[in-house]
């Protein structure tokens, strides 16, 4: 992995000294990202880190930083509340923009994510924010004081365990939560908005990034982190956080040096007036990584890799897989807006498709599509359904055929 780790810090509003590291890439970062770590966490949790790396790998410089009293960072974590974690988000990128540059990506983690939402309209550099299993309220955290909330409010103090680690949690920290208005800050945000979220994590439902998004307005995306867990402990779910985050803030930057289109080039056979790639789909080889590629479907980022059995790192669905997927949501897009045109009470659509046993499991052959839904259907119309389902565009692009025209830029 190309770059630096550079240790720094700087000081807040307050004077505090805050301890940070610094992801430098080699050459001229694409851009600075600033990432604000989980509740009661560091600058060195694993997630933060492998994340932060991951950015650098794609040319991205990324500051990371430990909020006040906690990990190197001076301060009493006492004395710190969701505001105060708000200032010392915009001290760094104070300090970014004295040193190096403004922040133009905000990246939080949890309680960060939050943060960086509601710190993001004091940043106006910022062009882009990502939450990675962030709550919709501020005071979603005080559900891990649990049952000392209320020795917290009788005597105004008490000591939680959180993380295995003893912290002093006082009144003015409940009350600070209470005050947070996060969704309405996402409401007001305006600017492009990033929500990864994991369907399974325990401690902060996948509900909040419904609700959020729900807040938000567009240009707004969802990544599913599928199976993580709530601090991305898999090193492998952080590097694919970093991917699509790589991906989705080079939408947003200036110099899109990710996603550069190519120019047609004039080859023989090929006319020199060839048009560019406007829009559709565009791969990118990542650095660091195998056989993963950053995936851009007009400007809709994911990854693609291969399987670890064929030399990838199953950060994403494989080429073919992907194919398959295309088959089984164009089949369901297709009966769904036929339903609706005959005005049918069709409720929900599930496709499968499989691929048949083959020695090559890349090689063309039988694809099993199978077709089911709910609702007031009698025989005639599921019928009818799983023919128009057939006359999909993917469908005929597979079964009629397609010519592909290369050339080399």
């Amino acid at each position: 992995m190309t770059g630096e780790t550079k240790k720094t810090e700087f000081r807040t509003g307050g004077g505090e000294k805050l301890a940070a590291a610094l992801e430098l890439p080699s050459g001229d970062p694409k851009a600075f990202a600033l990432f604000a770590h989980c509740f009661s966490c560091s600058k060195d949790i694993k997630a933060a880190r492998e994340i932060a790396r991951g950015l650098r790998a794609q040319g991205f410089a990324v500051l990371r930083f430990d909020f006040t009293g906690l990990g190197g960072s001076e301060g009493d974590f006492a004395n710190t509340n969701f505001s105060s974690n708000v200032e010392d988000l915009v001290s760094a990128a104070d300090y970014l923009r004295d040193e190096f540059e403004a922040p133009s990506i905000l990246i939080g983690h949890s309680l960060g994510g939050a943060a960086a939402i509601v710190a993001a309209g004091r940043i106006p550099e910022v062009k882009g924010v990502a939450t990675i299993g962030a709550p919709a309220e501020a005071d979603h955290v005080a559900m891990q004081i649990g049952e000392q909330r209320e020795e917290i409010e009788k005597n105004g103090f008490a000591t939680v365990s959180l993380a295995g680690r003893p912290f002093t949690i006082k009144r003015q920290f409940l009350e600070d939560l209470e005050r947070q208005d996060v969704l309405t800050c996402a409401e007001k945000l305006k600017k492009p908005l990033l929500l990864l979220h994991a369907p399974l994590d325990a401690t902060v439902g996948v509900d909040n990034a419904s609700r959020i998004f729900a807040a938000a307005k567009h240009p707004k995306s969802f990544i599913s982190l599928d199976s993580a867990d709530h601090l991305l402990s898999d090193p492998a779910d952080a590097r694919y956080a970093a991917h699509v985050l790589a991906a989705w803030a080079a939408r947003y930057l200036d110099e899109d040096a990710a996603y550069e289109r190519p120019e047609p080039a004039s080859t023989s056979g090929a006319s020199s007036s060839a048009p560019a790639f406007a829009d559709g789909a565009l791969a990118k080889s990542i650095n660091g990584e195998a056989l993963a590629m950053t995936m851009s479907i007009d400007g809709h980022p994911m990854v693609i890799d291969a399987g670890t059995a064929a030399g990838g790192a199953n950060l994403g669905p494989n080429p073919t897989r992907t194919v398959e997927a295309a088959l089984a949501a164009c089949a369901a897009i297709t009966a769904k807006m036929y339903a609706k045109r005959k005005k049918w009470d069709l409720g929900s659509v599930e496709v499968r498709v499989r691929r048949a046993a083959s020695e090559d499991d890349h090689a063309p052959h039988l694809l099993e599509k199978e077709l089911r839904v709910t609702g007031e259907l009698d025989d005639k119309q599921r019928q009818r359904l799983l023919e128009i389902a057939d006359k999909c565009p993917v469908h005929r692009m597979l079964t009629e055929g397609v010519q592909v025209r290369s050339r080399i830029g």
